[in-house]
């Protein structure tokens, strides 16, 4: 699975990439959303690559992200995480029982949000490739 978080906010944004972000469920800064790695979807994110992070997210800290931030469409039902990881690996996000996308916190020990990953040591849009689990920790 890709994780996408959002990173910049909506100032200065052109209409395309707005409404890509829409679409892709990525309406608010700070917020995740879980991509099978397709080829339509990572021509998606290589668009937004200007505006998100991206990467493979591992089983641990997919656990994790489920566990602390996901929301269940019935708020009376708990959240299991190892039935909603087989829902996710096997269903669209349509049938999922729980909301497809996270609202996160910003980063634990801040981030540069205006340059590419692996340009500085705090900077993370774009591609991060297994760095996206250490980002997405920092944010639960």
């Amino acid at each position: 699975m890709i994780v996408a978080i959002r990173i910049s906010g909506d100032v200065e944004i052109p209409k395309e990439v707005r409404e890509a972000l829409f679409r892709s469920r990525l309406r608010r800064k700070y917020s995740a959303v879980l991509f099978k790695p397709t080829k339509q979807n990572i021509k998606i994110l290589k668009f937004l690559r200007n505006y998100i992070a991206y990467g493979e997210i591992n089983e641990e800290t997919l656990k994790l992200l489920i566990e602390k931030r996901a929301s269940m469409k019935n708020k009376k039902e708990k959240t299991h995480s190892d039935e909603i990881i087989n829902q996710i690996e096997k269903r669209e996000h349509i049938s999922w029982s729980i909301k497809p996308f996270f609202r996160l916190h910003p980063p634990i020990g801040g981030i540069d949000s205006k340059n590419h990953f692996g340009t500085s040591k705090k900077s993370v849009l774009g591609d991060n490739k297994e760095k996206i689990n250490d980002l997405l920790r920092r944010m639960l």
